[in-house]
């Protein structure tokens, strides 16, 4: 365990938003380490997530039997999740783990509100941001057994008025490939997203333009996609949204922690969700307006509960196999190129085992769950502490007005307290670019005498910065 530790904090700093967990066979007896897919890493409580599921995952992929974690083993993952939590400066985090059809570890860390001081237990919910999708996919796939609804169908037959609905179909919004703009590529709340909306809103300001490229031709990230995709399940099936998935999905489940966070934030009694400027203390992360997350994020739930969907996906208890293939087969593009991604869903194949997984993150809070189908293991880790961290000094005219107001006086003062002092930069790289949103993403290191830091920025077309926002990267 403690050289598993060891080599996780050398790779850790060059793990990803997007993280692919593979490991060997569980019954192998040697610790062998679960790697990560190395692109950028956006907050502290990601990285935090994933060493985590580091830990936790080792010994379940190495061990021969499904019963509970042995004493040992869980008083070292019980104390490397407190050091990650101090370390990561995460208030707290609610860990999930199943093997074999059931869950054998479920525990809680941390401080899930700071004022009043309150523990975090088990049963207490966190939002669970864009791991929504698969719900809102599986529920397309009950509309297309009961022939309500067909992936090859146009989105244009449930939602009219969209841009070339007539050639973008259901299949290209829930697997990314539809070319829609996503509305929320930032990693903070602009302005606009803390008042009410509602779906038709959003789809008038950001479906209604033109393409980003031409359907099934490109994969690029878009929560409009699942807004349209949320419609659809409304339409065919003469329900709202949560109503179905209540129905379909939850009840039958026993998921009954499940709650709709668009509507409101979630009491006393759950997580509160918390994000920093830059290194600075955490602070109560604002809210969403209502109607903003809907199909595309708007759930939270216990990490018990979104287990029971995981253990659901390796039962094959709730869809017909057909389409349980469908939400787990990588989308190809049009030139036959694999996207890696489902029907809301990541899909990978490492070392010969197939991955399953979603992160989610929403103002306050980041999740990831992850599935290992072959091996009879899922992994879901549920943190209160979101991806957002600013700059500090700054030429407001080379920002756009979103990103000026989410530069706070506040915001400045974090920064200058928290960055200030770490000096001169020694190095400057440039590691990743990809277009999100109808903007250019871009991520950079940045190295100091004792610490790296990296810069996540979204650039206009016009040149101007919708986003520069700064994380700890070791």
């Amino acid at each position: 365990m403690i050289a598993v530790i060891a080599v996780i904090g050398k790779a850790v700093g060059k793990a990803c938003r997007s993280v692919t967990l593979f490991g060997l066979k569980h019954k192998e007896l040697f610790p062998k380490m679960l790697f990560l897919n190395a692109l950028s890493l956006k907050s502290q409580s990601t990285r935090f997530i994933l060493l985590l599921l580091m830990l936790l995952c080792v010994p379940f992929v190495c061990a021969q039997s499904a019963a509970q974690l042995s004493p040992e083993v869980r008083a070292s993952v019980d104390e490397a999740a407190q050091q990650g939590l101090s370390q990561s400066g995460t208030p707290s985090a609610s860990v999930a783990v199943v093997q074999d059809g059931k869950i054998v570890y479920l525990h809680a860390y941390g401080n899930a509100r700071l004022e009043p001081l309150t523990p975090a237990r088990p049963e207490m919910r966190y939002s669970i941001g864009s791991i929504s999708k698969q719900f809102t996919a599986a529920a397309v796939l009950m509309l297309v057994e009961e022939g309500k609804v067909s992936l090859d169908d146009p989105v244009g037959k449930f939602v009219p008025g969209l841009t070339r609905g007539n050639e973008v179909t259901v299949r290209n919004v829930l697997s990314h490939t539809s070319g829609y703009q996503d509305y929320w590529p930032q990693d903070y709340v602009p302005p606009l997203m803390l008042k009410e909306t509602s779906a038709t809103a959003i789809l008038d300001m950001w479906a209604h333009k033109p393409l980003d490229f031409d359907p099934g031709t490109k994969w690029q990230y878009s929560n409009t996609n699942y807004v349209i995709a949320g419609l659809i399940v409304e339409k065919a099936s003469g329900k709202p949204l949560l109503e179905f998935l209540r129905q379909r999905i939850f009840k039958p489940l026993g998921m009954a922690s499940v709650t709709d966070t668009d509507q409101a934030k979630l009491p006393a009694g759950d997580a509160a969700g918390y994000f920093r400027y830059a290194l600075g203390p955490l602070r109560l992360a604002p809210k969403e307006g209502k109607n903003w997350l809907f199909a595309a994020g708007e759930l939270a739930m216990t990490a018990e509960d979104l287990e029971k969907w995981n253990i659901s996906l390796l039962k094959q208890s709730l869809l017909k196999p057909a389409s349980y293939v469908a939400l787990e087969t990588a989308v190809n593009l049009k030139n036959g190129a694999n996207t890696g991604y489902g029907l809301g869903i990541s899909v990978r194949q490492k070392l010969g085992h197939r991955e399953l997984r979603h992160g989610g993150e929403v103002s306050g809070y980041t999740a990831e769950s992850i599935v290992l189908p072959e091996d009879g293991i899922t992994v879901v880790v549920l943190t209160n502490q979101d991806a957002v961290d600013t700059p500090g000094q700054i030429d407001r005219s080379a920002f756009t007005d979103n990103a000026n107001a989410y530069f706070t006086d506040q915001a400045m003062q974090d920064y200058t307290a928290s960055i200030g002092p770490l000096g001169a930069i020694q190095e400057f790289h440039n590691v990743n670019a990809s277009l999100r949103g109808g903007m250019m993403y871009r991520f950079y290191l940045v190295k100091y005498a004792q610490k790296t830091l990296g810069i996540s920025t979204f650039q206009m077309p016009d040149g101007k910065l919708e986003q520069y926002l700064i994380t700890a990267q070791d």
